[in-house]
């Protein structure tokens, strides 16, 4: 009965940003001309629009959970991870050259496509918060652990970058410190779960192939 109860507001706010989004853009179309930067901007748009469409249906489709971290840290560091960088808005927007314009948002765009991809891999047991559903190892799963929070945080250096100053550089060493723990948690659920977790997680990199 929680997890349905959870997941109204949630789905429900993320379905309000993905309509205003769209919105947004279809009065950007029609005031912007179109040139290269233009439709570079309309993909990233496109992209974040996607995202909030996928993660939306994600939370309304998911199953119920087997298992659920203890504890209230895990649901700190979940929340924390998730929207702490929203704070980013809060801050004055930096002037950018246009090729740094062109990489931010390109940044943002791969990122938001990436974690749009992966959580349709999980499909029906995609989580917020540390829970185990069903273990998912193929797709972006067969090369990563935690597809989702990698590409997320490609996009998090996209729009890092047009907000750049110390005090949100503070603000995105914070929330990828509750993403790594957020990863530990969740590894720890899943191989609670799922004895076959053990052998993914040591022939499978956390984050990057090859490096962590």
């Amino acid at each position: 009965m929680n997890d349905v109860a959870a997941r109204v507001p949630l789905s429900a706010w993320v379905l309000f940003c993905a309509i205003a989004q769209l919105a947004g853009l279809t009065q950007y179309v029609q005031l912007s001309p179109i040139d290269s930067a233009h439709v570079i901007h309309i993909g990233m748009r496109l992209s974040t629009i996607t995202f909030l469409w996928v993660f939306a249906a994600a939370v309304i489709l998911r199953t119920r959970p087997c298992a659920k971290a203890i504890g209230l840290e895990p649901r700190i560091s979940a929340l924390a991870g998730t929207f702490l960088l929203y704070g980013l808005a809060l801050f004055p927007r930096r002037e950018l050259t246009p090729l740094a314009e062109i990489v931010a948002t390109l940044l943002t765009m791969v990122g938001l496509a990436g974690a749009a991809v992966a959580i349709c891999q999980l499909g029906r047991s995609f989580s917020l918060m540390a829970e185990s559903r069903q273990l998912v190892t193929s797709g972006p799963y067969r090369f990563a652990r935690h597809p989702i929070y990698a590409a997320e945080e490609i996009a998090a250096i996209g729009i890092f970058m047009q907000f750049a100053s110390v005090w949100t550089a503070l603000l995105l060493a914070a929330q990828i410190a509750f993403q790594l723990r957020r990863m530990h948690n969740e590894e720890t659920v899943l191989n609670a779960s799922f004895p076959q977790y053990e052998a993914y997680r040591r022939s499978t990199a956390r984050l990057i192939p090859g490096l962590y």
